[in-house]
């Protein structure tokens, strides 16, 4: 199965464009700050997901996801410090942590599985 048909991926894909989108709405000054730090690591996962599911050795393909996983975690941490901030609205962040969510369980199924076949 190629990665884009993965519902991994599209939903990893969907919480970039969110974050992407989401990230116009910060302060102006921090366009070079967290702003970039969110697109970089929502881009990360989706990208990471993508190299790990063409990669031929499980330990490379391991290495991959638990990096997409890291990225996933830093886009949580940057966009629940802009909620707590007041940079972002509550409501606008409820789908793109709903996918966080499941992206983190799905990434976890898949890494055990991993180093458990």
């Amino acid at each position: 199965m190629h990665y884009m048909e993965t519902t991994l991926w599209n939903k990893a894909m969907k919480l970039a464009e969110l974050a992407c989108q989401s990230v116009t709405q910060l302060p102006g000054e921090e366009r070079y700050g967290i702003r970039l730090q969110i697109t970089r690591a929502a881009v990360s996962v989706a990208s990471n997901i993508a190299e790990g599911w063409t990669r031929e050795s499980k330990k490379e393909r391991s290495h991959f996801l638990a990096v997409a996983h890291g990225s996933l975690s830093e886009l949580h941490t940057q966009l629940s410090l802009c909620s707590r901030l007041g940079w972002l609205p509550s409501e606008l962040l409820e789908t793109p942590f709903g996918l966080i969510d499941e992206i983190s369980r799905m990434l976890t199924t898949l890494r055990q599985r991993s180093r458990n076949g």
